[in-house]
């Protein structure tokens, strides 16, 4: 990590976990856990610091959004949820030794005046080559500063 900040989009199907859950939580804060992607860990393990902005992205809905702003407040940490056999996201090869699955802590800063829908991030110029819309199944995806910026002003009712 460089000190830079960066942003990132965080997919979560609200029917498990929603950014009303989030913020929710004491002080609006939570681990982010259950990730079993490879490059999405390698994201949470490795460049995913302490301040970066997150877009809280609902999906599997009929329209799917970027609903809120998040903020990391814990960088990468081994995922305890792998080690817990009652876990729907136990993983038998993850020890406390060799941790496989990596998770960050977030915290809600605010919902959106108003959820900024896939349709619409489609047909937003500025957002084309956004990798949501690449079709990545990725739950953990970067987002350019630009893009964070595009869509915090829609979310915000600036635009």
């Amino acid at each position: 990590m460089t000190g830079e900040r960066h942003f990132w989009l965080f997919k979560t199907e609200p029917s498990c976990f929603s950014f009303a859950d989030l913020q929710a939580r004491p002080d609006g804060t939570e681990h982010w856990d259950g990730v079993r992607n490879f490059q999405a860990r390698n994201y949470l393990r490795d460049e995913i610091g302490v301040g970066d902005g997150v877009l809280v992205y609902h999906s599997n809905i009929p329209e799917p959004a970027v609903v809120g702003v998040a903020v990391v407040v814990k960088a990468g940490y081994p995922d305890f949820t792998a080690r817990n056999p009652r876990n729907v996201h136990f993983d038998l090869k993850s020890t406390v030794d060799r941790p496989i699955w990596y998770m960050v802590d977030i915290r809600a800063e605010r919902p959106f005046y108003r959820p900024v829908s896939l349709a619409e991030l489609k047909g937003h110029p500025g957002l084309a080559g956004m990798v949501l819309l690449q079709r990545s199944r990725l739950s953990v995806q970067p987002v350019t500063p630009e893009q964070w910026s595009i869509i915090f002003r829609l979310g915000s009712g600036a635009e």
